[in-house]
């Protein structure tokens, strides 16, 4: 090659330029070495003391339990004895009067969550057991007045001394609820045959309603809003009756779709068919298909009924024919009427819906929702159909209580990895469980032992093993978990979506049981322990029991702070000795305000 000038290029020889190449290399790489030897050594002066606690905690905290300082917490003042924090009436006034939605769900923020013990009223006593106390309660366990002056004429209840009774009276059974509920047999031939077993009461006074039923072995949930002076749900609990505060506003009740076999309402003053019968729509959607719908009060019987209503004939029979027609147009069906009591039942497979068109109204409700989301999720004007992926939802294709409780709902395939097979398991799994609680607690089983909480459920398996032991059993499935509700209730039991890391909808001191099992392992990353063990305080009653399954990483600061709380505890091996679980098992003790005068 040549340059421009066409003067040969001189290539330097290959040698003498690989030469001071390689001698560069090499000082250079002696002098690294020379460097990182400078700053290892220096590193491990330096930081030698700080990185090897770092690595070690690491290590421990992976293995060893989590402990915490231990704490006292003192008693919150005596005003706050029927303390609900999600349903508090002195927070109504923030908010709107809208449908009442006031008396809906507020919870307050983290920075004013009470870190307090409830005291019991002033002269509290251990409940009265079960089934003594479905028809007597003590006066200063609840002493309301209020509702024992107004409602005395119509038999809800009578102040006697230390107790209130109650005679089973209401405001559409004058002759007692057990002839009211005859009637309704008569009307209904499933409630007699097993067919229906869970029910809904809505605005459900002291619970006679479902009182009564649970003797023809039917499970009601009764629902009613806290208010200033009735405490309705609170009597309901106090007499060993499944109770849950509750309105229908504008938000959806706390329940998957198709759940309920049977709905009630007695003069309940909800109006049905204001809003475009938004209430009803809900009432729909809980209903399982074939359900039962039942009414009595305005409009029902207005031909005979009206005067006392302070109405018109003409107002009344108008109210009746527009209930009617928002019903037919929901695809329900009078099924049956006599006296003060009309049935409607809801329609049992989608034919009727097939037939409503984009101009119907209510609308078919679009796929933009999911039907079991009930969360504080809004009330839509719109029929929530049944799902076609399911064909035993219905009423009649439901195996007839008690068959149903372990036979393997069509819902568990809506669970991930769901399975028969793991549904036999686990229902195997509870019955071994719940022996060996029962020898570790006694009392379990016994009269001792009443309203029960199982606060994390998957399938009820808890509340099944326990079906022959006089209690009932409130499942509560996460509202952030794994929704199998909607299996709990096809097995023929109850429950309630929830979140721990607020307060529960109930009164103080209507649990006398609360079992959880690896709440914390799920939630923790959630929910603060303190804030969930002081609601669990809240809601157990004096002497109450706390049956905890949970991880050994938790067992030891869960036994902290329910020290602080004045709850006696032991721990325990699981049914297995298995060294990962560990079980606690503890009694709340009863105490009394410092200013109380018992």
């Amino acid at each position: 090659m040549k340059n421009k000038d066409s003067k040969p290029v001189a290539y330097p020889d290959k040698v003498s330029r690989i030469v001071p190449v390689t001698l560069m290399f090499t000082v250079l790489c002696g002098f690294s070495f020379y460097l990182g030897g400078i700053f290892c050594s220096e590193k491990d002066r330096i930081f030698k003391k700080d990185v090897t606690p770092v690595i070690q905690s690491r290590k421990e905290t992976a293995v060893a339990p989590l402990q915490i300082k231990s704490l006292a917490f003192p008693e919150c003042s005596s005003d706050y004895q029927d303390y609900t924090p999600c349903t508090d009436p002195k927070r109504w006034r923030k908010y709107g009067n809208y449908r009442l939605s006031f008396m809906e769900r507020h919870c307050p923020p983290l920075t004013e969550r009470k870190q307090c013990l409830v005291p019991p009223p002033d002269g509290y006593k251990p409940p009265i057991r079960w089934p003594k106390s479905r028809d007597e309660c003590w006066y200063r366990n609840v002493p309301y007045d209020w509702i024992n002056n107004q409602k005395s004429n119509q038999h809800w209840l009578r102040k006697e001394g230390e107790k209130f009774f109650f005679p089973g009276g209401g405001t559409m059974f004058p002759n007692g609820v057990g002839a009211y509920v005859d009637l309704m047999q008569k009307l209904i031939p499933g409630m007699n045959d097993g067919t229906i077993r869970t029910a809904i009461d809505t605005g459900c006074g002291v619970a006679s309603w479902g009182g009564d039923l649970l003797d023809r072995g039917i499970l009601t949930v009764s629902l009613a809003p806290r208010d200033n002076h009735e405490a309705q749900v609170q009597f309901a609990l106090e007499r060993g009756i499944p109770a849950i505060l509750g309105i229908i506003s504008t938000q959806r009740l706390p329940f998957p779709s198709n759940s309920f076999d049977m709905a009630h309402c007695s003069r309940c003053l909800i109006p049905w068919a204001e809003f475009d019968g938004i209430y009803l729509l809900e009432i729909h959607r809980i209903l399982r298909p074939g359900g039962f719908w039942v009414l009595s009060g305005p409009p029902i019987n207005y031909e005979n009924r009206w005067r006392g209503w302070n109405t018109t004939v003409q107002e009344q029979k108008a109210d009746f024919d527009k209930l009617k027609k928002l019903l037919a147009s929901m695809c329900f069906k009078l099924y049956n009427k006599k006296d003060d009591i009309a049935v409607w039942q809801k329609s049992s497979d989608n034919s009727c819906y097939n037939q409503l068109t984009p101009a119907s109204f209510p609308p078919k409700c679009d796929d933009s929702m999911d039907r079991d989301s009930a969360w504080y999720t809004p009330l839509r004007s719109c029929i929530t159909t049944p799902s076609q992926s399911f064909k035993r939802l219905g009423l009649q294709s439901t195996p007839k209580w008690p068959k149903r409780l372990h036979i393997t709902p069509e819902r568990v395939s809506m669970v991930p990895s769901g399975s028969s097979g793991g549904f036999k398991h686990d229902d195997s799994k509870w019955k071994v469980r719940v022996k060996h609680y029962k020898t570790l607690l006694p009392a379990l089983g016994t009269d001792k032992i009443r309203n029960i909480m199982d606060m994390n459920t998957l399938y009820g398996g808890f509340a099944a093993a326990l079906t022959n032991s006089p209690v009932w059993v409130m499942n509560i499935v996460s509202s952030y978990g794994v929704n199998s509700l909607g299996v709990v209730y096809d097995r023929g039991l109850i429950g309630s979506y929830h979140d721990w890391c607020e307060a529960f909808s109930t009164y103080p001191r209507t649990y006398d049981l609360l079992h959880l099992d690896g709440l914390f392992t799920a939630e923790s990353h959630r929910c603060e322990m303190k804030y969930v063990l002081l609601e669990m305080d809240r809601i157990l009653r004096p002497n109450g029991y706390v049956i905890i399954l949970e991880s050994s990483y938790f067992i030891d600061a869960i036994a902290t702070i329910a020290k602080g709380m004045r709850w006696n505890c032991q721990k325990h091996d699981t049914e297995y000795n298995a060294d990962k679980e560990k079980l606690l098992i503890c009694q709340k003790k009863l105490w009394y305000a410092k200013n109380s005068q018992q």
